[in-house]
């Protein structure tokens, strides 16, 4: 069966995303959402990881949010039952790299817990409404607040 969270990084969606941020993190970094049926425009972000099995660069464009001076990223992969590649990716690494608009930076991540993920997922199905059906769709994963603290 065919993954259309890979399908759309690779050929579809997310690479034409992640395409124009490359090229002008300004201008890519208010994507319109509606397109897909989101809620509309949506501030985003470039994730660089390193591939856990094959050491190769991942760029990933995701929906952000700011909390008490760190950049907030949730791991949904649209509600699918597994957490998204980059997410494994993530946990692998001690740093990542980051870019808002066209401001490049390294960032060390973790996951939220508790009363502060309560916290900070409320904001952030305030940014992006459709968190809420993806965490049904997921069903007994929990999907991961990932907080990214510029180092």
């Amino acid at each position: 069966m065919s993954d259309p969270a890979k399908d759309a990084s690779e050929n579809g969606w997310i690479a034409k995303h992640r395409a124009e941020y490359l090229e002008d993190g300004e201008a890519a970094h208010d994507w319109d959402s509606s397109a897909l049926g989101g809620p509309g425009i949506l501030p985003t972000l470039l994730l660089y990881t390193t591939g856990r099995k094959t050491g190769e660069e991942r760029i990933m464009p995701l929906i952000y949010g700011e909390v008490d001076g760190a950049y907030v990223v949730i791991a949904s992969k649209g509600g699918f039952p597994t957490h998204p590649g980059w997410f494994h990716n993530l946990m692998a690494q001690d740093k990542v790299k980051l870019k808002v608009r066209n401001e490049e930076f390294e960032a060390t991540t973790r996951v939220a817990e508790d009363e502060e993920r309560e916290r900070i997922w409320k904001r952030m199905v305030e940014i992006y409404p459709p968190y809420e059906d993806y965490q049904q769709n997921a069903g007994a994963r929990i999907i991961p607040v990932v907080i990214c603290e510029r180092v």
